[in-house]
């Protein structure tokens, strides 16, 4: 009876943990909830129940087996470790791999960081930024300062995350920058359409995968959690224009 009181605990450990790495990464909360439920059945655990939201996960064995509550308070965009916990779930259900060596992986997947060095991502948020006016039908002598507007935006973005790890400061910080550099590159004649260097540069801040994931999850029926998400995708459009709109009016 303990060696089974032990199993379980166990199980609810990996399937936790599954479930806390890919909410923590922004994956969908029925995507979530489904890929915990398939790992539970893997385990014939049937009757295991669960309830996620972008805050928390509560999950149940069964009837007469324990739940656990786990809370999550950072979110962040990683498809990488959503499709990693998506492989190991995969091979868990298929019997490829053992509970014990999908628990290895899946901390092994939690501690590692994929995410590419600053130097990279400001360096693609740049070229993204140069791509969108260029889509944007804006005028190849604004590249450049569109270059440079969308990398400093996302190196601000990056330190005020570093310093303050309040992300609504984060991206008003960020805007606030990418306006100020467009209204002074105008302003010294550097560039020529304000609005579209502005809108080309803040585009790699847009959230996006937040909203795409919000409407998904209303559409799934899980309204909390689509709420939710609509409301933080809201609040970093809001940032966006905040910062914008302080440059514009002085």
């Amino acid at each position: 009876m303990i060696l089974k009181e032990q199993d379980n605990e166990f199980t609810l450990d990996c399937l936790l943990l599954a479930g806390r790495i890919m909410i923590e990464s922004g994956a969908e909360t029925y995507r979530v909830e489904d890929t915990m439920l398939r790992m539970a059945r893997s385990q014939n655990m049937p009757d295991a129940q669960c309830y996620a939201t972008p805050t928390g996960i509560i999950f149940s064995l069964g009837k007469t087996q324990p739940t656990r509550i786990t809370s999550i308070s950072k979110r962040i965009t990683d498809l990488q470790k959503i499709s990693l916990v998506n492989s190991v779930s995969r091979r868990l259900t298929s019997h490829i791999i053992t509970l014990e060596e999908a628990y290895d992986e899946l901390k092994s997947i939690q501690k590692t960081n994929y995410f590419l060095p600053n130097h990279v991502q400001i360096l693609a948020a740049a070229l993204a930024s140069g791509c969108f006016l260029i889509l944007f039908k804006g005028i190849w002598s604004d590249l450049p300062i569109t270059l440079v507007a969308g990398g400093l935006g996302f190196a601000m973005l990056l330190l005020m995350n570093h310093l303050t790890r309040v992300k609504f400061f984060s991206e008003f910080t960020a805007s606030l920058t990418i306006g100020l550099v467009a209204y002074l590159a105008i302003g010294f004649g550097y560039g020529t359409q304000i609005d579209k260097i502005i809108i080309s540069s803040v585009m790699p801040l847009v959230p996006g995968i937040l909203i795409t994931n919000a409407v998904r999850d209303l559409m799934a029926g899980h309204l909390m959690s689509g709420l939710s998400k609509g409301a933080e995708g809201f609040l970093t459009a809001f940032a966006i224009g905040a910062g914008i709109a302080v440059i514009l009016s002085f």
